[in-house]
């Protein structure tokens, strides 16, 4: 008969009333995508080891402090975090892409790759999720017509038609609001690449 396999909820729970063999099996389990997501961001097996050393013991300290907020999903979240010290990594060694201000880079083709492998999903979620806090800093108008723009695909003729302004206002703010955005997302010191 085949052992059930307990599932990674399981696992944390036993992890943090005081089984230390559970955490073993969570890294076992997880180990080879996790080392090989970094490994495939920063190309060098000693870097590689460390952040996944990095990952782990932030992961032991937040699950010790009781600070992880148990939804099952515990890969995502080992994945963002080894993420983030990807990119500290990079911010560390000044080797990060930013985007230029030249008008060329659009933060939203980012969210158009349709062929995408678990680790880029996890990550394109998070970009996503980042990116719907930072549009909500954004003045009303602008907000108003760069949702239109993005996420419901619409003209500036039909965002004039909706909201009664000319096309060159509404071509305007939404000028005004990809400038702000790029302020808000460097004042947030946020990487939305993936």
């Amino acid at each position: 008969m085949e052992k059930t396999k307990v599932t990674d909820a399981v696992l944390v729970k036993d992890y943090i009333n005081g089984n230390e063999l559970a955490l073993s099996e969570l890294i076992r389990r997880h180990q080879h995508r996790i080392y090989s997501f970094i490994y495939s961001k920063v190309f060098d097996k000693d870097i590689a080891e460390d952040i996944f050393q990095d990952t782990f013991i932030k992961v032991i300290n937040t699950l010790k402090r009781g600070k992880y907020n148990e939804e099952g999903k515990f890969l995502p979240w080992v994945m963002r975090i080894a993420h983030n010290l990807v990119i500290d990594h990079f911010r560390r060694n000044k080797r990060m892409p930013k985007f230029d201000n030249s008008g060329d880079f659009n933060i939203f083709s980012v969210l158009s790759d349709s062929g995408l492998n678990a680790e880029k999903q996890i990550i394109k979620d998070q970009i996503e999720s980042d990116l719907r806090e930072v549009i909500r800093e954004l003045p009303e108008d602008q907000l108003e017509v760069l949702t239109m723009r993005i996420y419901k695909e619409m003209s500036f003729k039909e965002i004039s038609e909706r909201t009664g302004v000319s096309i060159n206002t509404a071509l305007g703010r939404m000028r005004y609001a990809l400038i702000n955005l790029r302020k808000i997302i460097e004042k947030h010191n946020l990487v939305l690449t993936n």
